[in-house]
């Protein structure tokens, strides 16, 4: 999930930004910038990993369609 978040900087930051980074790609840019200073990066990789495991994913997969159809026939 996105949040929108408003914050002010100077004039020539922010045309630099625009000039080098592009107009639809500075939050990216930001997001990629602070993310590894806020964002707790062995939980980051712990979820990554779980989301390679191909046999996991399809036993959440196979047991998520299984509750589905409980509360379908209920």
């Amino acid at each position: 999930m996105q949040k929108k978040l408003t914050i002010t900087i100077d004039e020539q930051v922010y045309q630099g930004l625009y000039r080098v980074v592009g107009p639809r790609r500075i939050s990216q840019f930001i997001e990629s910038l602070v993310r590894p200073h806020v964002v707790d990066q062995s939980m980051e990789d712990a979820y990554l990993a779980m989301a390679q495991d191909r046999e996991r994913e399809s036993e959440a997969l196979e047991w998520s369609e299984a509750v589905v159809g409980d509360i379908n026939h209920a």
